[in-house]
């Protein structure tokens, strides 16, 4: 269970953070960049969550992705060692995947299919979906180039959340925009039409 009741511990002055296993690292270590990043995404879908008050469905989904999104930042800060823990670290599982593809479903089913690349913007929900699912993708390649380290694992849940997430981040957004202004939900990308 988390307690937190100094925020400050100044354990971090000398430019190192603790994993939640102990060991500690540098700041600017990749694992420490990934769970950073994924903390921006959270951030950043609570930002879009202002904006989708009228949007009850869709802010419960974003809701349990943020919740996901901090089981996903432990995970990330709890290595793969193979040493035995005295508990149980938190891990992403597959089912987490699943829902958030059978939401990706649920929200895309009415949707006009795309004939063209979104420009993001349209409401600012949209908008601000549209800027997390950009920042899960850094996540996502952060991730990525983690598990590629000799020494350092990422699970295969983690790996198919994260992208899982930035699609259903996608949706979020034509979807926010769809339910706002069906004449026009979406702005489209036109090729060269500015040359």
């Amino acid at each position: 269970m988390v307690k937190l009741n100094k925020i400050y511990t100044r354990t971090g002055d000398d430019g190192t953070t603790a994993l939640v296993s102990g060991p500690r690292r540098v700041k600017h270590d990749l694992r420490v960049e990934s769970y950073g990043t994924v903390d921006e995404t959270n951030s950043a879908i609570g930002v879009a969550r202002l904006h989708t008050s009228g949007l009850t469905e869709l802010d419960t989904m974003l809701f349990r992705a943020q919740n996901d999104l901090f089981d996903l930042g432990a995970d990330l800060a709890t290595p793969h060692t193979g040493e035995v823990l005295s508990y149980e670290p938190l891990r992403i599982v597959d089912a987490q995947v699943t829902r958030l593809e059978n939401e990706i479903d649920a929200l895309n089913a009415d949707l006009t299919p795309l004939k063209s690349f979104v420009i993001p913007g349209g409401t600012p929900a949209a908008a601000y979906l549209h800027l997390a699912r950009t920042i899960s993708r850094r996540a996502e390649r952060q991730m990525v180039e983690l598990s590629k380290m000799e020494g350092e694992t990422v699970s295969s849940a983690a790996l198919k959340y994260i992208n899982r997430l930035s699609d259903f981040l996608f949706v979020a957004a034509r979807f926010a925009n769809d339910a706002t202004n069906s004449d026009a939900p979406d702005i489209l990308w036109v090729p060269g039409q500015n040359r």
